[in-house]
């Protein structure tokens, strides 16, 4: 594209040479331009709080324990990483990586006298097709 531009061709021809849509040459060459290059710049904004490594580390400390708190995570963190964090940003990681802080709902235990005594509701909620 660019040796097309700079070999005075229009950008229609380029685009019609190359098959690609106008725009896309056009904003190519804009780019060329103002920035000297045409490799894809990196994206703004704030950079994440976690690298990859402490992403690793904190996965590895979850499941060792899945009953520790965001708070004793992020102290464990930061005395073994080095990595300084609130349990905010622990709970946000660990949400990210598919950890949900959810429990099992609790069910009574049955037993064999339990068991006894719940069939005559069992068998009648089958009849009454509930």
């Amino acid at each position: 594209m660019i040796g097309g531009h700079l070999g005075n061709k229009s950008i229609r021809d380029i685009s019609w040479l190359l098959k690609i849509p106008r725009s896309t040459v056009s904003g190519i060459i804009t780019k060329w331009k103002q920035l000297g290059t045409t490799a894809t710049q990196p994206l703004s904004g704030r950079p994440r709080h976690m690298t990859g490594r402490g992403q690793r580390m904190l996965k590895r400390t979850v499941r060792r324990s899945h009953q520790l708190s965001a708070e004793s995570i992020a102290k464990d963190l930061q005395t073994w990483c080095g990595l300084q964090m609130s349990p905010t940003t622990v709970r946000r990681e660990l949400r990210g990586m598919g950890f949900h802080g959810r429990a099992a709902a609790s069910k009574p235990s049955i037993t064999k006298c339990n068991a006894k005594r719940w069939m005559p509701w069992c068998k009648a909620r089958a009849t009454s097709g509930l």
